[in-house]
């Protein structure tokens, strides 16, 4: 073989090389992606590619700008008195899911909005905004709020909604109510506590009337 079909061989091998470098590079670091934001959101990675038809790379681009926009986010502590006022009104909401099982939920709902925001998590007024941060942190319970919050929109216009599945949801949410009312250490990391004085009180005052709680 002569030199020159010898250089061109070796080109043709090394244009090759580099095509298939460029070609795997980019699907092996897709792959590390979508495996580091499957073990991270677990089945909300699922729910993500379910809600996009199938479609991996379009729920992984949804996780990845969820994790960017809330990744940060480190939790407020709240005051032992707050503490001991959440654990109580969940306690009530559970004698009263006995009686009033749709009422409870509702209730639920509006509980874990409060308490989340109470927390540091977006205000209860933006749902999905909560519900998205709530998943980069909580990702193995957020769905049990997103249940209890279906539930409590639909009051009243789903009467085949049974007792058994109003009681499914509010213990999925009992999760993640646990979650976000435990004190853990990196609670104070970053956040020094704030001042909730009377918080407890304005909270009771727009616990609605009736609620048993």
């Amino acid at each position: 073989m002569s030199t020159e079909l010898i250089v061109i061989a070796l080109v043709v091998v090394f244009v090759a090389v580099v095509a298939a470098v460029l070609y795997a590079g980019p699907g092996k670091a897709g792959g590390r992606r979508g495996h580091g934001l499957r073990r991270r959101f677990g089945p909300e990675y699922e729910r993500a590619v379910s809600r996009h038809d199938g479609d991996t790379k379009a729920a992984e681009r949804e996780l990845t700008e969820r994790v960017q926009r809330h990744g940060d986010l480190r939790p407020r502590p709240l005051t032992r008195d707050a503490r001991e006022q959440y654990v109580a009104l969940w306690s009530g909401l559970q004698e009263q899911f006995v009686d009033a099982p749709r009422q409870a939920v509702v209730q639920a709902d509006r509980l874990l909005a409060r308490l989340a925001e109470d927390r540091g998590f977006p205000a209860a007024t933006a749902y999905e905004e909560q519900v998205a941060a709530l998943s980069v942190h909580h990702a193995h319970h957020v769905d049990g709020y997103r249940r209890v919050h279906r539930a409590s929109a639909a009051n009243g216009q789903t009467p085949n909604a049974g007792t058994e599945e109003l009681r499914s949801a509010m213990l999925e949410a009992r999760r993640l109510f646990d979650a976000l009312v435990t004190e853990h250490a990196e609670d104070h990391a970053r956040h020094a506590p704030r001042r909730q004085e009377g918080r407890g009180n304005r909270f009771h005052a727009t616990w609605p009337k009736g609620s048993g709680a």
